[in-house]
C-alpha cells in the first residue's frame, strides 16, 4: 500500500509540473493598444495584469501564483505537500482498520473460551482485524506458560503494535517543519533579489520594490499554507493513536481478567 501511494505522489507531481510548465510557456495573445490610451493610462501593463487577474478562476490564479514565486522553491513546497498527503491518506487507511470494537471482541472472545478453550478463542482473535486481536492472540498463544508471561507478552506486543500506529509521523513532521523553512528561503532569495534589481537601476522605483517583495512573499504564504494542512493531518493522527492506544490497555486487562476466571474455572 505505501509503494502505491509513493507512485500516486509522483503521478501527481509530474502531472501538476506538467500543468504549470504548459502554462508558463503558453503564448501571451497580442494586444493592440491605442496611442491616446498610453498618454491616458499610467501604467497601462499593470492595469492589464489586474483585469486579467480579476477575471480569472481561483485554480488559475493559484497557478499564476505558483509560476510568479519561482519554479525551483515552489515545486519543492508542492512536493512536500503532494508527498504528506500521501503519508496522510495511508495513515487514514491504516488507523481506520486498526479501529475496532473491543467490547464486541471480549464478549466474543469470553464466549469462545466458554465453549471451546483457548483454541476458540484464538480462533476469533485470526478472524478479527487490528491490533487489539493480535495482542489477545499473542497472549492467548501464551496461556500454557502462566499469566505472568501471558502479561509480558501483551505489554511486549503492545508496543510493537503502537509503534506500527506511530509509523510515517514523523515524515509527516517533517514536512510540516520543511514547507515553510523552503518558503522562508525563497522570500530571503527573492528579497535579495530584489535588492540587486534596486542597485542595478540606481533608483528606488515603489514598483520595483514592490513587485520584487510581493514575488518574495508568495513562497512563504504556499509554505505556510501546506503546514497548516499537514497539521491539521497530524493532529488528527495523534488524536486517533491515543484513542486506539488507550482502547488496547483496557482491551488488554480485560482479557487478563477474563483468563484468570478461566483458570479458575479449570
Amino acid at each position: 500500500m505505501r509503494k502505491l501511494f509513493a507512485l500516486i505522489a509522483v503521478c501527481g507531481m509530474l502531472s501538476f509540473g506538467t500543468s504549470f510548465e504548459t502554462k508558463a510557456q503558453a503564448p501571451v495573445p497580442a494586444t493592440t493598444v491605442q496611442p491616446k490610451a498610453k498618454s491616458l493610462a499610467a501604467d497601462p501593463v499593470e492595469q492589464a495584469a489586474a483585469q486579467s487577474e480579476a477575471g480569472q478562476s481561483l485554480h488559475s490564479q493559484i497557478k499564476q501564483k505558483f509560476i510568479e514565486g519561482g519554479p525551483g522553491f515552489m515545486a519543492s513546497i508542492l512536493a512536500c505537500l503532494i508527498l504528506g498527503l500521501a503519508l496522510s491518506i495511508e495513515r487514514i487507511i491504516y488507523l481506520n482498520m486498526a479501529t475496532s470494537d473491543t467490547k464486541k471482541l471480549l464478549a466474543n472472545v469470553e464466549e469462545a473460551l466458554g465453549k471451546g478453550g483457548i483454541e476458540a478463542a484464538k480462533d476469533v482473535c485470526r478472524d478479527t482485524r487490528g491490533p487489539v486481536a493480535s495482542i489477545f492472540y499473542q497472549g492467548l498463544d501464551r496461556h500454557s506458560e502462566g499469566l505472568d508471561v501471558v502479561e509480558k507478552s501483551i505489554v511486549s506486543y503492545g508496543g510493537i503494535q503502537a509503534g506500527l500506529l506511530e509509523k510515517g509521523l514523523s515524515w509527516i513532521a517533517l514536512f510540516i517543519a520543511l514547507g515553510p523553512m523552503l518558503g522562508f528561503m525563497g522570500t530571503v532569495i527573492g528579497m535579495i533579489a530584489a535588492f540587486d534589481a534596486i542597485e542595478v537601476a540606481g533608483d528606488i522605483s515603489p514598483t520595483l520594490v514592490a513587485r520584487g517583495i510581493k514575488i518574495a512573499l508568495i513562497t512563504t504564504v504556499f509554505g505556510l499554507i501546506v503546514a497548516m494542512i499537514l497539521q491539521v493531518f497530524y493532529n488528527y493522527f495523534l488524536a486517533k493513536i491515543e484513542s486506539i492506544i488507550s482502547s488496547m490497555e483496557d482491551a488488554s486487562i480485560s482479557l487478563m481478567d477474563l483468563l484468570v476466571k478461566f483458570n479458575l474455572k479449570k
